[in-house]
């Protein structure tokens, strides 16, 4: 397996979870809808729904890391980072993962780990609201997420390795953006000529690739 396999192969598996996890939304938005009329219209509200919501939020939030860090769409100050040359920028990442990602990650597994055992081991349920439901599968999944994470951040830290050595950053997997979705709908417009349409596509095109120029090298198509 060379170097660019791997990067595309741990690209990939993190790309598959965050998108399976996204399919959260529609639980959490399901719940919330329904607590609401249950409560407002029927006057029946439902203690376990407001634990049940921020388990699900919470799920996304943390199976969505590694995606995000695997699309390099983690908030960062690219004011002084993005005018750096590539080789800069990847030896300032790859200090910043060596001094506080490893061990950071490292140390969210460790007591993740733990602090899941522990909960199924007492078959742990919330105490926010009166019979509350158990917790213990969702603590399971702060171990789970931290590992998914850590294997994005050595993916990461190679790149940095590979940038280093070739004075370039290699190509990342490039998923569905917001531009794409502006693309479609200028597409499907009635009242946007051809002219005008490609105009605004090249106009928000270049806004977008100002905006996440952060030394992502050239994109691989998924």
């Amino acid at each position: 397996m060379n170097v660019q396999h791997f990067l595309n192969t741990v690209d990939a598996i993190s790309t598959w979870v965050g998108k399976a996890a996204a399919w959260l939304i529609i639980g959490l938005m399901t719940l919330v809808c329904v607590e609401v009329f249950k409560r407002y219209i029927l006057n029946l509200p439902t203690a376990w729904i407001f634990d049940a919501s921020n388990m699900f939020y919470g799920s996304l939030f943390m199976l969505a890391g590694a995606y995000a860090l695997a699309q390099n769409a983690h908030v960062r100050g690219d004011f002084l980072y993005s005018s750096m040359r590539p080789r800069t920028q990847a030896a300032l990442d790859l200090l910043l993962y060596v001094v506080f990602f490893l061990p950071g990650i490292a140390a969210l597994v460790y007591a993740g780990y733990d602090y899941a055992a522990i909960s199924w081991r007492i078959g742990e349920h919330s105490t926010v609201t009166a019979e509350g439901p158990p917790i213990y599968h969702f603590k399971s999944v702060i171990p789970l997420a931290g590992a998914l994470v850590m294997l994005q951040g050595v993916a990461e830290i190679v790149r940095c390795i590979v940038c280093l050595r070739a004075g370039q950053w290699p190509s990342r997997r490039k998923d569905v953006a917001e531009i794409d979705v502006v693309e479609e709908q200028l597409a499907l417009s009635e009242y946007v000529d051809e002219e005008t349409r490609k105009t605004a596509i090249e106009r928000a095109q270049k806004i977008d690739e100002q905006a996440r120029q952060r030394g992502m090298g050239g994109d691989l198509q998924s």
